[in-house]
């Protein structure tokens, strides 16, 4: 399934890429391999974070600290670190939509679904039908067929329940973005308030309250003088 959806989305690209009304302003890519290497490219040039997992997933971890650290602007649920995100910057500057654990774990218990989502919805309706139509998979019509039946017939992640509040959130984000003041105070704001997750107050965390270990204290005079020792037997 999950190269499927891959597959999905090069084959939204290839329509979007060539399309000619949107192919020189919008580009859709996979970008493949993802490392450290090209997050380090990446995060410093995105203006806006979506960290779209269901609430309760905890599908949302360091990612999203990166791209806030580095002035990109969060639209995401209550889900993983999300949270201390949106408490850090404070909620005016984080674009949140979507069910919270609550209302997931409730609207589960009633029995969520999907269908009824997908028929009240005409948007939702179209793009749905639009995927299972072959549009995206010519010569193969049937090709994206299984994520359609996983959405119509299950809908692990909810995400038909959440859609019309993804979009009503992403025109909340293109107001603000039309506002370049508006958003670049956001955006600094989000930069100068990522200082909690830095690597140090983790790491001593985790020795307080889960490895139980005290800090070494080192004396860095005795400690240079062992290591010029031991240069010394190494060039002997």
């Amino acid at each position: 399934m999950a190269k499927l959806i891959i597959k999905l989305i090069n084959a939204v690209g290839e329509i979007v890429n060539n399309d000619p009304d949107v192919r020189d302003r919008l580009k859709v890519v996979f970008v493949p391999n993802f490392s450290v290497s090209i997050g380090q490219r990446i995060y410093p040039a995105a203006d806006l974070s979506e960290q779209i997992s269901t609430a309760g997933k905890e599908a949302s971890g360091t990612g999203n600290m990166k791209f806030s650290l580095n002035g990109a602007l969060t639209i995401g649920t209550l889900d993983g670190a999300n949270i201390e995100i949106r408490e850090a910057v404070g909620a005016e500057n984080f674009f949140l939509f979507g069910l919270n654990v609550e209302e997931v774990k409730a609207l589960k218990y009633q029995g969520y679904n999907p269908e009824q989502y997908y028929t009240s919805n005409q948007e939702l309706r179209q793009v749905i039908d639009r995927i299972a139509s072959g549009y995206f998979s010519p010569g193969k019509p049937n090709l994206f067929h299984p994520i359609v039946e996983s959405l119509l017939g299950k809908d692990e992640y909810m995400l038909f329940a959440d859609y019309q509040a993804y979009i009503d959130c992403q025109e909340r984000v293109n107001q603000a973005y039309r506002n370049p003041e508006y958003w670049t105070r956001m955006s600094i704001i989000n930069s100068i308030n990522m200082g909690k997750f830095s690597a140090d107050r983790t790491i001593n965390e985790y020795c307080q309250e889960i490895w139980n270990v005290e800090p070494v204290k080192i004396d860095m005079e005795a400690y240079s003088q062992e290591t010029a020792g031991l240069q010394r037997y190494c060039q002997i």
